[in-house]
Order: structure tokens, then sequence, then C-alpha cells
């Protein structure tokens, strides 16, 4: 005789799956198939109503939690530089900077996708931005189109390990959560907890080393086959770069990225409050453009006056408040006269417009997988889903190293078919709890998803990165040739995936320092 009541776990599981691949929307898939078995399941007894009960604290907590109100600054300061033109000045000046060297354009793709994927941390803007800025010109100049295709895809992804990723804003809510409840599960009732800048100070080295990596890679392409990264054709009358006109293009992006992550490292400012420093510094870039670039400059000096002056020399100096106020008055006036100039320009050429519409669009994408996602988690959690869940895992041979990494495993194969949105709330918060209370560092597991889906999303045939590029990279530039592409980058980050899982103090070092 079968009993009814236990197929309804691996029916809900199933059931998903099917839907999530129908591409109907996401957020509504989990909600909508977990709002549908809890039902069934409480017409056949098999399902706690009173579970359902949770579901409006859990809707508010989200709408009260300071760490998710970074997301859509985020995202805002990322649409808004998408916009700005930054991405073309920095091509062309870190490219000018290696001259006549050859695979030149590489080493600046690279550099320049390590800045971008710090400026928005939005994998796609960056895969597409770079495929339409630098690949016709690497086609021009003789560039194998293996080597063009792998290069950008590679730069592109970066924005998945290097701060203030989105991937990392996301997973440091979830995984403080599960490690909570890890902690409470095994009797703490005094929890740690996992922060937004515990997993940016984590995710540093790691960034770092891949870029190092990728370029080794591309120094020993261009020395090994010269002809497959030419050096730039010899024009007539062209004098070289200025220092003066590079530093002038550099500073803004820099000087944007050092605001934003070293008041969160610095412990000078909260993850929410560097988020709007980093909105507001890309409005002042976006809205000055190009051919006002020192106004930018002069700007985002006045805003980094101001705050030097609030947080590091006016308190050591022991003045009164009125008098801190009057010494703050003046760079604080003239950087909002010079906001407002900025925010007139974006209003008045639609960036605004645009800029607020995608951040709506994107940030209402993320909320609403939350919520699908809690749904998600009360149904499965009704049907005895983490039980079964920590039973699998447990008796995983090898301990609860092998365990991670099965689920790393899992992890990756989802990545093809699954959104990093998706993972992070559905998947995450499923395993995770069960992981952490077999003391797991939760930084390190946090690093390990982030490299994790970032390899993911690379590798053929489904990779989300190979899709961006596909869509904006000419005809005569094969799928082939992307596969074949991006097949060393894969193998170099699997290379620092196992490097930080064999060595997790590569991840864990410098948050623990910072403390």
């Amino acid at each position: 005789m079968i009993d009814l009541n236990s197929l309804f776990l691996p029916g809900f599981v199933v059931a998903l799956l099917i839907c999530l691949m129908s591409g109907y929307p996401v957020a509504f898939v989990l909600g909508g198939v977990s709002l549908i078995f809890a039902g069934l399941g409480v017409l056949a007894g098999s399902f706690d109503a009173t579970l359902l009960a949770a579901m409006p604290q859990r809707v508010y907590a989200a709408m009260t939690n300071d760490i998710l109100l970074a997301v859509p600054l985020f995202v805002f300061m990322g649409a808004m530089l998408e916009r700005s033109g930054i991405a073309s000045e920095l091509l062309d000046g870190i490219g000018r900077l290696f001259g006549r060297r050859r695979g030149g354009l590489g080493y600046a793709i690279t550099l320049v996708g390590a800045m971008l994927a710090a400026s928005t941390g939005i994998v796609g803007a960056t895969v597409t931005t770079m495929a339409l800025l630098s690949l016709p010109v690497m086609l021009k100049w003789g560039y194998s189109p293996r080597l063009a295709a792998g290069a950008i895809c590679a730069s592109g992804t970066l924005g998945q390990i290097i701060p203030p990723s989105l991937v990392l804003v996301l997973l440091a809510d979830t995984i403080s959560s599960a490690y909570q409840k890890a902690q409470l599960e095994q009797g703490i009732f005094s929890p740690e907890t996992v922060s937004i800048s515990d997993l940016f100070a984590g995710a540093i080295v790691p960034g770092l080393v891949l870029v190092g990596a990728y370029l080794i890679y591309q120094i020993m392409m261009a020395w090994l086959r010269p002809d497959t990264c030419p050096a730039p054709p010899v024009v007539a009358g062209q004098e070289p770069p200025a220092i003066g006109d590079l530093l002038l293009r550099l500073f803004p992006p820099l000087a944007l990225i050092i605001g934003v992550l070293g008041s969160i490292l610095g412990g000078v400012a909260t993850p929410t409050e560097s988020a709007c420093i980093g909105a507001v510094g890309a409005i002042v870039l976006a809205g000055f453009g190009p051919e006002r670039r020192a106004r930018a400059n002069l700007t985002l000096l006045l805003l980094g006056m101001a705050v030097v002056l609030k947080t590091v020399v006016l308190p050591s100096i022991g003045l009164s408040l009125w008098a801190e106020r009057i010494v703050l008055l003046v760079p604080v006036l003239c950087f909002l006269a010079m906001l407002v100039i900025a925010l007139g320009q974006t209003l008045r050429n639609g960036g605004m417009s645009k800029t607020c519409e995608e951040t709506a669009r994107l940030s209402a994408m993320v909320f609403m997988i939350l919520i699908g996602a809690a749904m998600l988690s009360l149904t499965f959690r009704g049907f005895g889903g983490e039980e079964i869940v920590q039973h699998l895992i447990d008796s995983v041979p090898g301990g609860p190293y092998m365990a991670l990494a099965m689920v790393m495993a899992v992890m990756f194969v989802l990545g093809f078919i699954l959104d990093f949105i998706e993972i992070i709330f559905v998947i995450v918060p499923t395993v995770a709890p069960v992981l952490l209370m077999s003391d797991i560092d939760p930084i390190w597991f946090a690093i390990l998803i982030s490299l994790n889906l970032q390899t993911s999303f690379l590798t053929p045939p489904f990779g989300f990165a190979l899709f961006y590029f596909r869509s904006s990279a000419p005809p005569e530039v094969k799928t082939t040739d992307i596969y074949l592409g991006v097949l060393p980058y894969i193998a170099i980050q699997t290379l620092v995936l196992l490097t930080v899982a064999f060595w997790p103090q590569i991840a864990t070092w410098l948050p623990y320092a910072l403390r």
C-alpha cells in the first residue's frame, strides 16, 4: 500500500523543477507551486497549516532588513555607471597605457573588467559592455576570436566575486541567517553574525588572485603564441598618452571604488551608507560625462574631503559641535551644488529615468524571489524536507567536507539553469544550516559559493556569461570559438576555487584581521 503523504515532498520538488524550466517568472513559480502543494497537503492532513502563519512575519522581516536595503542602491550605482561612458574611458585609457605591447588590449580588458566589477557588480552589464566596446577593435587588430571571447567573458564574470558584488550582498543575509540558525541548534543562544563587510573583505584576496591568474595566462599566450594577440597597428602621428590624461581618466572609478569599499572595510560607514555614497558618486560621473570629467573629479574630492574631515580630522582635534559644522559647511555646500548640476544633467539626458526604471525592475525581481523563496522554505519544512536534507548530508561518506563538495557540485550544475538569485534564496538556506553546524567557517563557505557560481556561469554550454556575449558578438565569431576560448579560464577559476578550498585562510584572514 503506497502512502500518499510520502509522495508530497518528491512531487513538490519535481513540480518545482519542471515549472522552473518552463520559462515562467521564477518568483511566481516558487510562491505558486509552494502554495498549491501546501494547500493539497492541508487537505490531505499531511501539512500543518499553522506554518503558513509565519509568512507575514517573513515578509515584514525582509522589508525591515537593513542589509537588503543596500541591494537597490548598489543596483542603481551599477545601472547609472553603465550609462556614464566610464567603461569606454577606462578601456581607452588602460589600452593606451600598454602601448605597443602584444596582448595589451587583453590586459586592458582584464583590468577594466575588474574595475567595472568593483564599480557595478553586475555580470550581464559588464560582459555586454565589454563585448560592444572592445571586441570589434580586437578583431580589427587581428586578435584570435577565441582569445578575445575568452578574455571578455572571463573578465565579465569577475563581478561575481569582486566587491561590491550583488552575489555577496545577497549571500551575506542568507549566510548570516543560516549561521545563526546553526548556532541556535547547537545550543549557542548568543549567536555570532556574518556581515556584508566580512564577505567583501573575504572576497578581496581571491578576486585579486583570479585577476592575477588571468593576466599571467594572457602574458604566456602573448609569449608562446604572439600571432593570436598582435601588437596594435602603428598610426602615423599618434603620440603616446600623457600621464596626466591617463590619471584623469582613471581617478573617478578608482575614487568611487575606494570610497565604497574603504568606508565599509574601515568601519566608517555601514554597507547601506556606503551604497548611498556609491549611488551619489555614480550620479556625479554620469552627470558630468567624459567632456567635463575634471568637474566630476573635483566633486568626488569634495565628498572625500567632507568624509575625511568628519570621521578622521575633526574628532582628533576636539572641536565643539558648532565649530565642526562650520568647518564642514564649505565642502558640503560646494559638493551639493555640483551634485545638483550633475543631477539636472542626468534628468535632461534621460539617464536618470532609465536608471530608475532598471533599478526598480531588478530590485523588484530580487525581492519577489525572496518572498517566493520564503514560501518555498515554509512548504519544504512542512513536508519534512529539512530533516531529509540533514539526514542525506550526515550520511555522505567522508564527513562534512565531502558533503560540502557534494553541495558545491549540485550548485555548479544548478547554475546552468537557475540564476544566482534563485540559488542563493532557495538552495543555500536549505543546506547551509546543516553544513555550518559542522564547524565550517561561514565566510569561507560563502566565498566558495561565489567562486563556484562564477565558474558555473562561464562553463559551456549553458553559462549565462556566454549567452550575454553571444547576444553582443558579431556573426563571424562562432559559438565554438566562444566555448573553446573560455576553457582555459574555466581551468584557472577551478584552480583558484580548489586553492581557496584547501587553504581557507586565503578567504578568512582579512575579515578576521579587520574585526
